[in-house]
């Protein structure tokens, strides 16, 4: 983390997935495209809002607003402000800057799933062979 307004923590798919079990007050977001969500599959029970998407590829002005949205009517413990909120793409990236805007915004309890969803490349040029929540075998869907 570069700067003391960021305060977000990395969790391990299976933790992320722990936590989401035992704490219904979770939300996970899916930061990838449309398209990634649907085609690529996602975390069940993930929501997406995209960080950034076709057809300009640039960063949604509205994601920050549109992820407190998605948080709304949430329960959070008596010990936090608010609920926690699980943040997932493909290898980890995205899902890093987003949660820097959405710290930056004020949110907290932020956790970057690490790994993503697919994970970084192996030797091959292939995905879901070295770590993310595929590799780690937890329960996903695609349209």
């Amino acid at each position: 983390m570069s700067d003391s307004s960021e305060h977000f923590s990395l969790i391990g798919p299976t933790d992320a997935w722990a936590m989401a079990q035992a704490n219904p007050g979770v939300t996970m977001i899916d930061v990838r495209s449309d398209m990634e969500f649907l085609m690529i599959g996602h975390p069940k029970g993930a929501v997406n809002v995209a960080w950034i998407d076709a057809p300009n590829w640039v960063v949604d002005e509205g994601f920050v607003a549109n992820v407190r949205k998605a948080l709304l009517g949430r329960v959070a413990n008596r010990d936090r402000s608010s609920p926690p909120l699980l943040l997932i793409c493909r290898s980890g990236n995205r899902s890093t800057e987003a949660a820097v805007a959405l710290s930056q915004a004020g949110i907290t309890d932020i956790y970057v799933i690490d790994g993503g969803f697919e994970g970084p490349l192996d030797n091959e040029h292939h995905r879901n062979s070295v770590s993310g929540w595929r590799f780690e075998g937890l329960p996903w869907e695609q349209c």
